[in-house]
């Protein structure tokens, strides 16, 4: 299997902010050879989050088409990370629910953008709403995401990676 290749960096919008990514995630983390190592801005102002990566042919479901789950779990976490439009580590939630529709398949070997938003924040919950998008606009997949602070020994045993959560390097 052909590893991803990292996203080219996005086009910066005036309010946009790049966010930390991890070492092990299989959406972000940077040293995961699997993995898809997407970047992610998130853009307060406008309350959204997003990335674009392209999807290997390994990551396949039917020839030419991306598996649901990767679709899934590409929504989720740009789901998740609408919680760091206003914070940090420490303000990192966990899916409760993801609520996925498959509109029409999403093809491997092309650009994906994928756009969350924040749709309702109150106190340790929140609700975000998420496309997956083609190059021509056409939307792909979108999911409803239902967010929730992690317990406290699931917060704890995350602190390992507080040190490496970090932007990555221009390019990288």
């Amino acid at each position: 299997m052909r590893p991803p290749e990292v996203a080219p960096p996005m086009p910066t919008r005036p309010t946009a902010v790049r966010q930390p990514s991890s070492r092990s995630c299989f959406v972000c983390g940077r040293d995961n050879v699997l993995g898809l190592k997407a970047r992610f801005e998130g853009d307060p102002a406008a309350g959204e989050v997003r990335t674009t990566v392209t999807v290997p042919e390994a990551m396949n479901g039917y020839p030419g088409v991306v598996h649901g789950g990767i679709l899934g779990a590409l929504l989720d976490e740009t789901a998740v990370r609408t919680g760091l439009l206003d914070g940090g580590f420490d303000d990192l939630m966990v899916t409760g629910r993801l609520t996925v529709t498959y509109k029409r398949p999403t093809p491997t070997e092309t650009p994906l953008t994928v756009v969350a938003r924040l749709e309702k924040r109150t106190g340790a919950r929140a609700v975000a709403t998420a496309e997956v998008r083609l190059p021509d606009g056409a939307v792909t997949a979108t999911a409803e995401v239902l967010l929730f602070r992690p317990p406290p020994d699931v917060a704890r045993a995350w602190e390992g990676e507080r040190d490496h959560w970090k932007v990555d390097e221009e390019g990288g």
